[in-house]
Formats: structure tokens, sequence, C-alpha cells
């Protein structure tokens, strides 16, 4: 590990600062992720500054009927709660979903959605990688594509040596969850605060596969705010693993039904959390029958990708995610009242 500094300020606003005069500073807060990227190497700030206890732990109702999760509340809070239980039955899932109890005891609300890919490419720095690397290659094109994406990806490309060129999937169950509930995040940064819409939160590789997010360098997430729902809404969280015990989703789906309108969200198969809003507007209006369901995702994944790889590649996913969504609305509509 190398040398790095670390700073512990008094406040979120100072902490802001120290981060944007330091082009290479990073936030900590519960660190499940970022000092794993540290023991491997794959990070190497100069400046490491300390933000768990200076942001909110707290779960608040909003004046609109909705719910705030302070950025620094754990995992474990957050499902545990009973607003979140009884009004957010899709973030409880998933986040029960998502890991082993003591990380969930330690991982927060706000850094949580911002964990980056778990490719076995990213995490090795023998290996070429555009997202660790700019410009170097990704040697998971045409490698172990198993838990690789197949939506957002460019019909150019894969090629592994072009800069712009990743495949790698998010693995946030969490925020797969809140990509379905329109969730808005808080953030304060050296320009002071704004809020994204969650779904504008993750980026596509784009030009550029270093970047996660659109957060600026300096932003920090400070909440995360859930909007009011309907009575009658439904929701749940179903994950596709390779085994029961903890492992990230191959494929996962987060579903919100309300009245006659749907949201989905799907895990495992993007580098972003993957609203489907083709299948939405399909949905939109119509009972969810089987026929329905299977239309809508036959067109929300006629763009999809699959890819070629040295274990099979990945193109099991495009059936696996349409039974997935189909299960979870069928799930959802036999428990209307």
């Amino acid at each position: 590990m190398r040398p790095f500094a670390y700073g512990h300020p008094g406040d979120v606003a100072e902490a802001v600062r120290d981060v944007a005069a330091e082009p290479n500073a990073v936030f900590l807060a519960g660190g499940t992720n970022l000092v794993d990227h540290l023991k491997l190497g794959i990070a190497t700030p100069d400046l490491v500054v300390d933000v768990r206890t200076l942001t909110s732990r707290e779960i608040t109702d909003l004046p609109d009927g909705g719910l705030r999760l302070g950025a620094a509340s754990t995992n474990s809070e957050v499902a545990a709660d009973r607003r979140v239980r009884e009004r957010y039955r899709v973030l409880a899932q998933a986040l029960l979903a998502g890991a082993t109890g003591q990380l969930r005891n330690m991982a927060t609300t706000g850094g949580n959605p911002l964990q980056r890919t778990r490719c076995v490419y990213f995490q090795d720095v023998t290996t070429p990688c555009n997202k660790r690397e700019p410009g170097s290659g990704c040697s998971a094109v045409g490698g172990y594509t198993r838990y690789h994406a197949v939506l957002g990806v460019d019909a150019a490309l894969p090629d592994p040596a072009a800069p712009e060129t990743c495949i790698a999937a998010h693995p946030s169950d969490m925020a797969v969850a809140l990509a379905a509930l329109d969730a808005q995040v808080q953030v304060l940064g050296p320009a002071g605060a704004r809020t994204i819409p969650f779904t504008e939160l993750h980026r596509l590789p784009g030009d550029d596969p270093s970047r996660d997010t659109t957060l600026e360098h300096g932003e920090l997430v400070t909440a995360i705010d859930l909007p009011p729902l309907p009575a009658g809404t439904r929701s749940a969280y179903r994950k596709v693993r390779d085994r029961a015990s903890y492992a990230f989703a191959l494929v996962s789906v987060a579903a919100v039904v309300r009245g006659d309108d749907v949201r989905i969200a799907l895990g495992g198969v993007a580098h972003k959390p993957w609203r489907a809003t083709r299948a939405e507007e399909l949905l939109r209006g119509r009972p969810l029958t089987a026929d329905a369901v299977r239309a809508a995702m036959d067109a929300e994944l006629a763009a999809a990708q699959p890819q070629p790889g040295t274990d099979g590649g990945n193109g099991f996913k495009i059936p696996l995610v349409a039974r997935t969504v189909a299960a979870t609305l069928r799930e959802l509509t036999e428990a209307q009242p």
C-alpha cells in the first residue's frame, strides 16, 4: 500500500474544500470498497479524507411524505427501518441481498451506490484496464465475461485496444432499487449544493470509462431522498446469482408498480443501474400479462450486445433478465389486495 495523508476535518464543508484542493484526494466513509482498493493498489490517493462522522446518520421523514436517508446511515440501519420495510420494500430487499451482515453494518448510504465495478480485470493491476488506467485497453473483451455488461455497450465496440472500451457492470444492489424508486441524491461540492436525480448519477463509459458517475471532483453525497409513494404501491427486488450466499448479481431486477404505472431497473447488465424505460413505456396503462411483459422486454433487450468469452460468454443474460422481470412483476401482480 502506498503511503497517503489522512484528513479528519471538522465538518462537511471543510471536507469538501480539502478534497477539492487536492487532485488525488478521496473521501472515506464505510471503507468497504476503498480499503480493498488501497490494498490491491487500484486506488493510490495522496490524501484520504474521513467523512464517516460528518454526514448525517439519521433517517428522517420529509414534509412531502418521502424519506431522507443520511449519507452516513448504514445499509443495516436502512434495511431495518420500519418505514423503509413498509413503504420501500424493494430497497430493504436489495440491501439484504447485497452483502454479508458485517459489510452491511459498515457500508453507508452515500458510499454503497458509488462502489466501483468488481470486474476481475479491473481488480488485477497486472492487466490492462481502461477504467483503472485510461487508454491501456480492456482485458475483459474476449476473456471472462460472465458478470459483464450486455446493455449500454456501443455496437461498434468492443475493440479491446480502443481507449473507450469497457464492458464492466455496476455491482451495487442498492443502486438498482434507488433507480427504480426515482430517488434524489443530495450533494455538496465546491460550487455549493445540488440535487441529482438518481438515474443521472451514474454514467455509461462514453469516451472515458474511468469516470463512474457525474459527480465532480470534491462533490460529496450528503443524503439520498426517497419520494413519497401512493397508497397501494407494490415493489420487489429479485436477484439471480451463482450461489445463495454473498455474491454479486448475474442479473437483478427492481420493480415498482403504482396503479397502471410500472418502473423497472436492472442490475448486473450494464455499466450503470439500467432503467428499462422502453419496457416501462410499453407496459404503462396496460395489464401486466405474460404476453405484454414478454413483448416489452423483447423491445428493451433488442439492443443488447452479448459478449463472447473464454467462459462461454454472457449471452445467457438476455433471456435470464427477461424471465426475472416476468417473475418479479408476476409476484407483484399476484400480491394485489
